[in-house]
This record gives structure tokens, C-alpha cells and sequence, in this order.
């Protein structure tokens, strides 16, 4: 739900919550490259959106985050690997409206008369445009994963490749029974809560966010419990789902209806994977991601 956060939880930078008696973590750690091969970055405002980019390369990537995410939470590794000197890619991620340095306002988590992730989606088009790359491939985590959907099957002339991870197309009972039980953020992990205290302020105001997002998720369900599914089809480029099979934020059901759904699909699952699978193995991750995108890298 997919936080660095659904960390994102459930949907973050570290993982952590009470699910009943159970109690997760992962404590992720950063590999910093040599001083010669480090990315150079810059932080700009597009659209009233706060935009990190890294590196100079001719292939764009766009890293979309998830619940409550942030650049600054959820895709340091990324930004990283793939911004440095030589690499080949441009690297790009935005505070989705209502999301970190894009506020204020606070995220507005509407279902009707459009769904929150799809106006996400349309905002991560116009950044890109408005930065000049008319092609790119989209990488989403969790939330960010269903935005990326919306943009892959609305923008097929725009996206390259996708790849997702802990990214769901629909909210069941038990999704719902797991945001329930993970809805107070007193349960959070402390290494958990600080990245999100420290972009969100305090935390009263996490929870008031992360409560939001669990309502939006309760009216989904409640509506039929589809985020993107009927998207799935339309996507026609070639597109990567990575999952982490130790995910307790995504059931195994929800990676099998994206790949069973999704035309021109790969899957990649990392046995001792979470939800931030990507950065606990954030070196094995990129290499995966960079290999797939090197396959595809005529389209």
C-alpha cells in the first residue's frame, strides 16, 4: 500500500508495526559509492511540487513514492546508484502533492470523484514534461506503484518501462484488516516514526495523515475494492514486478493479479524481501532493476 512509510508500511524507509502480537522491523542500510562515482543532485520546484534529480544520463527514470512517502524517505539508494556520474540515467522523484515538501496543503486522500493516486499519476506526467524528458521509465513503490499504473496505461507514449513492488490493484478484507491493526502509529517503530516525524513535524500530525489514508483505503473497499485493476491491460510496456515474499503488507494474491494481468510482464521475488525490499537490498534491487531496463532499452 501500500508508507517510507507502508515503511509505507506500511507503505518507509525502515519497516516496522504490531500486526496483533507481532512486531516487524527492518533496519535498512545505505551503501555509499566511492567519492569518484557519487551522484550530484538538485532540488527544484515544478508545479508547486518539490522535485529532487540526480545524474545526467540519456534514459530518465521517475521514482514515484508511496503513503505519506517523500524523496527524502524513500528512494536515497536509488537516487544514488542511478544519479551517478556515468550511469547512464537521469534520475528524478517529487513530493507527491500533499506529501512531504509539497505542502501545504496536506494530502487530500479523495476517492471520488477521482481517485487521489490518479491525479498523483498526472502530476508525476506534467513534472516530467515540464523537465523535458518526453519519455522515461517509471519505478513505484507501494502507493507509488498503483500511480505508476495509472500513468503507464494513460501515457503509453510517455513510459518506457515500469517496475513496481508492493503494489497492490485492490483492496481486500484482509488488507483492510491489516491497515486496521496498524492504524495507530503509537504501535510505529521509533526508527520507524522519526523520518516521518521529521518531514511531518510531529507526531499527531502522522497519525492524523496516516489515518486519513487508511479511511481512503476503507472507502475503496467499501466501493468494490478496486484501485487499478481494470488498468492493468491497457499497460504496453514491457514492466517489472518486484515483490519481496516476506511482505506482510502484501499478500501473494496481489503480485499473482499484476502479473496475471499485465501483458508484457517479469517478476522478480527476493525470498528474504519486505516491503521495503528496496532498500534492505538496495544494491541487488538496483542491479535487478538496472539489467531489466538495459533489456528493454530500445523501447
Amino acid at each position: 500500500m501500500s508508507l517510507n512509510v507502508l515503511r509505507r508500511l506500511c507503505l518507509f524507509s525502515s519497516e516496522a508495526v504490531r500486526i496483533g502480537r507481532q512486531k516487524f522491523s527492518v533496519i535498512t542500510p545505505i551503501a555509499v559509492p566511492p567519492a569518484a562515482s557519487r551522484s550530484s543532485s538538485s532540488t527544484s520546484a515544478v508545479n508547486g511540487l518539490h522535485c529532487r534529480s540526480a545524474g545526467s544520463g540519456e534514459h530518465a527514470l521517475l521514482c514515484i513514492p508511496g503513503a505519506l512517502g517523500s524523496t527524502d524517505t524513500d528512494f536515497g539508494p536509488q537516487l544514488e546508484h542511478f544519479g551517478r556520474d556515468g550511469s547512464g540515467y537521469t534520475v528524478v522523484s517529487f513530493d507527491p502533492r500533499g506529501y512531504g515538501r509539497s505542502r501545504p496543503p496536506d494530502k487530500s486522500f479523495q476517492t471520488h470523484p477521482e481517485l487521489f493516486l490518479r491525479s498523483d499519476a498526472r502530476d508525476a506526467y506534467e513534472v516530467m514534461s515540464a523537465l523535458g524528458h518526453e519519455r522515461f521509465s517509471v519505478l513505484g513503490w507501494s502507493d507509488g506503484g498503483v500511480a505508476g499504473i495509472f500513468l503507464a496505461a494513460t501515457r503509453p507514449d510517455a513510459v518506457r518501462n515500469l517496475v513496481v513492488w508492493g503494489t497492490n490493484a485492490f483492496i481486500s478484507d484482509e488488507d483492510i484488516e491489516c491497515f486496521k491493526r496498524i492504524e495507530n502509529v503509537d504501535n510505529w517503530s521509533k526508527k520507524m516514526l522519526d523520518p516521518l516525524t521529521n518531514v511531518y513535524g510531529s507526531l499527531q500530525n502522522v497519525q492524523a495523515m496516516w489515518s486519513a489514508w487508511v479511511a481512503s483505503m476503507v472507502e475503496i473497499h467499501e466501493g468494490g475494492g478496486d484501485m487499478c485493476k481494470e488498468e492493468l491491460s491497457r499497460i504496453r510496456c514491457p514492466t517489472l514486478i518486484i515483490h519481496g515474499e516476506k511482505d506482510a503488507l502484501l499478500p501473494a494474491e496481489h503480485v499473482d493479479c499484476l502479473q496475471g494481468h499485465i501483458g508484457n510482464v517479469k517478476r522478480i521475488d527476493f525470498p528474504e524481501g519486505k516491503h521495503n525490499v528496496h532498500l534492505r537490498f538496495a544494491e541487488e534491487f538496483n542491479s535487478k532493476v538496472h539489467d531489466f531496463l538495459q533489456f528493454h532499452s530500445c523501447s
